[in-house]
């Protein structure tokens, strides 16, 4: 049964700039043969009316950066999951979250900082962003590095491995996993309940299926964190009895009044540790890809650490690890010369606007010593991804480590494998040898 977001509350323009179909089908394929020349020789703004029900699609630098610190705009886009989830009398199947009212999926959805406006997004951000800052981050490296260096000795050094699995995967779960103050033990087990989650954000046309597969693990990734939190709140740390985690922060916050509002803690603790490692994961496989795969690059790193960051974000902007984000028109308004009406959603295609030829010389192009100016590979605007900082250092650490400890590392396969997902740019696999 097809189930799409609800429709909009106006109809779009007849005048409006449709997508043409084969670019439509390869925009929702997804993979690096994502059409994005072809879409900026259209112009920067196109109706898409396979996607969503129907919805615009910006792919220009400009328009796409403009967008995302536009207030017109909100990332408010829930409601059509949780009218799903009503219609389809869905409810998680697994103990002890087995009758929470389906109400429950959009209420955890809609109050997670992803979600939500101003003024809830001025009052949420600074307390998410504590445990992002600078000295936090530093202060997060020595375990990143620890971490890392446990997942690196375990590999075989006399036959191929897969990073995705064996470091990709396990390294971003797990940071952002102690973040959270989450027991190493039991870290698999929550890590485990993004999958599904990732799948229902990725999905241009929701399915009755892709639904209640999300709800049935949003629920019960609530009710793994749901002892945890009781068991701080019972017996609350402070700085000087252990390291304070964003857990600690977030009681605080909510012993001071700063989250007034019904499971508004519990639904940061999911979605960061959804959000914390997807992106991590996608960066690292794209990285390593495309540094072994560009003759010469490994042994010139070796020479040149100091390249390392510059490369490290020329992969971000030819592989963003996140294509687009959508955003639904909060107020109605004009932009790129066609009318927009409130309700309709918008796609802003950061994929394509990091490879706009306005903004970027030969977009397409690998490029180690590009000099231009930033993507927006984390966004931009209030929403600006809060973990980028995180994602830059741990791509970093991964880059630098795996330089020194294996000088000849080397693809088995130089075909990557990418994921056919329109939303994430990653690898399925990449297999990899030592020497």
């Amino acid at each position: 049964m097809n189930l799409a977001l609800p429709r909009p509350l106006l109809d779009a323009p007849t005048t409006r700039p449709m997508l043409p179909a084969d670019l439509a089908e390869a925009l929702a394929r997804g993979g690096p043969e994502m059409p994005m020349a072809a879409l900026h020789r259209r112009g920067p703004l196109h109706w898409w009316d396979t996607a969503f029900g129907g919805c615009w699609l910006l792919s220009s630098h400009a328009e796409v950066e403009a967008a995302l610190r536009d207030p017109r705009l909100s990332v408010a886009r829930v409601a059509g999951w949780g009218e799903l989830a009503r219609r389809l009398g869905l409810q998680g199947t697994e103990a002890p979250v087995e009758a929470a009212p389906p109400p429950r999926f959009q209420r955890l959805l809609a109050r997670a900082l992803l979600f939500v406006d101003d003024p809830d997004h001025r009052r949420l951000r600074p307390l998410m962003q504590a445990g992002f800052g600078p000295a936090a981050l530093q202060a997060l490296r020595p375990a990143i590095e620890g971490r890392l260096g446990r997942l690196l000795s375990a590999l075989p050094a006399d036959r191929p491995f897969d990073f995705i699995d064996a470091v990709a995967r396990p390294l971003p779960a797990g940071v952002i996993g102690s973040m959270l103050g989450v027991p190493e033990a039991r870290l698999s087990r929550f890590a485990a309940g993004a999958g599904d989650l990732a799948d229902l954000l990725a999905t241009l046309d929701p399915q009755a299926s892709q639904v209640r597969r999300a709800q049935r693990r949003l629920l019960i990734l609530a009710g793994l964190f749901e002892p945890l939190i009781a068991a701080r709140r019972a017996a609350p740390r402070t700085h000087d009895d252990a390291p304070r985690d964003l857990i600690d922060r977030l009681l605080a916050a909510e012993s001071a009044g700063l989250l007034p509002h019904a499971d508004e803690l519990l639904a940061q603790a999911v979605m960061l540790l959804f959000a914390g490692h997807e992106t991590t994961r996608h960066l690292l496989g794209s990285l390593l890809h495309t540094v072994l795969a560009t003759p010469g690059l490994w042994s010139r790193l070796q020479a040149e650490p100091e390249a390392v960051p510059r490369v490290v974000r020329e992969v971000l902007r030819l592989h963003s690890p996140v294509q687009y984000t959508v955003r639904r028109v909060a107020q109605g308004h004009v932009r790129a010369g066609q009318p927009l009406a409130r309700g309709q959603l918008l796609i802003a295609l950061i994929g394509a606007a990091n490879r706009d030829p306005v903004r970027h010389a030969e977009p397409d192009r690998f490029d180690p010593d590009r000099a231009a100016p930033g993507a927006l590979a984390f966004g931009s605007g209030p929403h600006v991804c809060l973990g980028a900082a995180l994602t830059l250092m741990e791509a970093e650490v991964v880059l630098r480590e795996l330089l020194r400890r294996w000088p000849r590392l080397r693809l088995v396969d130089r075909v990557a494998d990418w994921l056919p997902s329109p939303l994430y740019r990653g690898l399925r696999r990449l297999p990899l040898q030592t020497s």
